[in-house]
């Protein structure tokens, strides 16, 4: 969408924010710096960072109040279970809201008078067109241009390539626990320092976030990134789903990658997770 407005497909837009949570991909962070470079200054478009702080170091520090992440639980009976998703609240959509409140002049608490309002885009395409929603306050309006023109992924994917950003990496945390096989392997094969630095984290976190075993709620049982529900480095990240092969080999439509979880990702008000966190659900979570 930056792109698009940049080159004047779509109308100009006063800012584009990008919520950071601290831990994404060393490639997220570089591409982020070429977009600013080649395509947000020369059209005039301010590239906003704004963060609620680092959810890495949050997690494991027992001073600090931690929005937990979505990890898989293996409780003591043996049962699965998973942790409430609060990270995309708190580390995407609170800093975006600030921001906006900020730009509006009317920052928290103060009210938003009525009238008063920002049109927000949000870069969802037709295959996730479900996701699309109205905004849960009235100083924001929801718009999704994408799905305005009639755009799929395979569309955007066109798109960027013709720009030379075919690499475009997506954005989400190193450790984030939705991610596929394919996802970790990624890390594993092409970035050694991240791939240990995911590891550590997982390894850390057996037991629970450092904030709720300082306040004596520990959890009963242990906590995983992986699905597996062990280590991350003993996990079968080598195993290649059917709908990988099937993506592959070209026999699934851009919809169907989508909901058998082949793209990865996270997007303050369309986290891939979601089918994920419900079917979790269904497990019971002893803490």
């Amino acid at each position: 969408m930056l792109a698009l407005s940049a080159e004047g497909i779509l109308p100009k837009i006063d800012y584009a924010i990008f919520a950071d949570t601290g831990w994404e991909p060393r490639s997220v962070y570089e591409h982020l710096d070429r977009l600013e470079r080649e395509i947000a200054k020369p059209a005039d478009i301010p590239i906003l960072r704004v963060s609620s702080g680092n959810i890495r170091d949050d997690a494991l520090n027992p001073d600090h109040r931690f929005a937990s992440m979505p990890l898989y639980i293996l409780n003591k009976d043996g049962r699965p279970g998973m942790t409430r998703r609060q990270c995309t609240g708190e580390y995407k959509v609170k800093p975006i809201k600030k921001k906006i409140r900020d730009l509006l002049g009317h920052p928290y608490p103060a009210r938003v008078p009525k009238g008063v309002f920002v049109e927000q885009w949000i870069g969802i395409s037709t295959d996730e067109f479900h996701r699309a929603k109205d905004a849960d306050v009235k100083y924001m309006r929801n718009r999704h241009p994408l799905i305005d023109m009639g755009w799929s992924r395979s569309d955007c994917v066109r798109y960027l390539t013709s720009l030379d950003l075919a690499d475009t990496p997506k954005s989400s945390c190193l450790g984030c626990p939705f991610h596929g096989n394919a996802q970790w392997r990624t890390i594993r094969d092409n970035s050694p320092a991240e791939w240990e630095d995911v590891v550590e984290f997982d390894a850390a976190v057996r037991k629970g976030n450092a904030r709720a075993n300082a306040t004596g709620n520990r959890l009963l049982g242990e906590a995983f990134l992986h699905r597996s529900r062990v280590p991350l480095d003993q996990a079968p990240i080598d195993h290649v789903t059917a709908a990988e092969w099937a993506a592959l080999q070209q026999e699934l439509t851009d919809e169907d990658e989508l909901e058998q979880g082949v793209v990865d990702g996270c997007s303050p008000w369309a986290c891939r997770g979601d089918a994920e966190a419900v079917q979790q659900d269904d497990f019971g979570l002893t803490a």
